[in-house]
């Protein structure tokens, strides 16, 4: 079998390094073209380049993913099924190419978390488990057949980076499955539909932006952790302060935190902190203890470094 692979981040190479070290015939990656970073602006290659490149893989990265010269290349490479993880969103001309279809790995439970940020989301309201999809690519986005679905538990120590990584090693076997699902033809795909009744809510996954990640403090304490928790490391929950002296309300990022529900006084969002080891913010219902942070222009560290760097 014939297989073009399409990802970009660390995620992706996961799946491709299984499809690679397993011999099976990937005959092409396609990725996001390379990108100014950093200060010096330099062009950056994404993760999957960098793996497809070390492996001596055919490489295409396409600005726009209707060029006539990208799809004759992608034709006249004849594959039998596009493989797609984290990747952009295809026009139907790319995704309706090979015969056996393209699929999607997808870090949710389809068809709960559609969108650019399911586990982030998932996290952030609290859920319990979650899962990874492959499905058949369709014209409305995450809404094709379901192929194969597995679930992991969410637990209160988990945050956005953890549960990536598992999903991502997990996923990769799934997409090892698939493909041997469609060799022996045996992929019953199941319509999405069949999951969806009257009284389910269906919870969305969209892109974060920074204004997002700007943590509220008139909500409930454990609303809050998870926020956080879903947040980190990236892109982050960010709240700004005021420091005792200062007259400027200060960013901080928060990466870990933990509970303290308990009656108090204190308005929703004070700062409170021995100026030594430990610091908190005061919520309706208790106070967000601060475990790991970054103030602007610092690394992130431990709650109790940065207070004393500000003595």
């Amino acid at each position: 079998m014939r297989i073009v692979f399409m990802g970009t981040p660390d995620f992706a190479v996961e799946s491709l390094k299984v499809l690679v070290e397993n011999n099976y015939n990937v005959v092409a990656v396609v990725t996001m073209p390379d990108k100014p970073a950093g200060r010096g602006h330099k062009l950056q290659m994404s993760p999957v380049k960098e793996y497809a490149l070390e492996k001596g893989l055919v490489i295409l990265q396409p600005e726009k993913l209707k060029d006539e010269q990208f799809l004759s290349a992608l034709k006249a490479l004849k594959a039998d099924v596009q493989v797609v993880v984290a990747f952009r969103m295809l026009p139907e001309v790319v995704w309706n190419m090979p015969p056996l279809g393209t699929f999607n790995l997808h870090a949710s439970l389809l068809p709960q978390y559609r969108g650019a940020a399911p586990i982030n989301r998932a996290i952030m309201n609290g859920e319990t488990e979650t899962g990874a999809t492959t499905f058949f690519l369709t014209h409305e986005i995450d809404t094709g057949k379901i192929i194969l679905q597995e679930r992991i538990p969410i637990t209160q120590l988990d945050n956005a980076g953890t549960v990536h990584d598992r999903l991502m090693v997990m996923g990769a076997q799934m997409v090892r499955k698939t493909i041997d699902m469609l060799i022996a033809g045996k992929t019953d795909a199941v319509d999405q539909l069949q999951f969806i009744s009257a009284d389910t809510t269906l919870h969305a996954a969209p892109k974060i932006f920074k204004e997002d990640c700007e943590l509220k403090t008139n909500i409930g304490l454990a609303e809050a952790h998870n926020f956080v928790r879903g947040l980190s490391p990236y892109p982050g929950a960010w709240l700004k302060i005021q420091l005792h002296g200062n007259a400027e309300k200060q960013v901080l990022k928060i990466f870990e935190t933990e509970t303290e529900f308990a009656s108090h006084n204190d308005v929703a969002g004070t700062f409170v902190t021995d100026n030594k080891k430990f610091a908190k913010i005061a919520f309706p219902d208790g106070y967000l203890i601060l475990k790991q942070i970054q103030a602007p222009g610092k690394k992130r560290m431990e709650t109790g470094e940065y207070l004393r760097g500000l003595r």
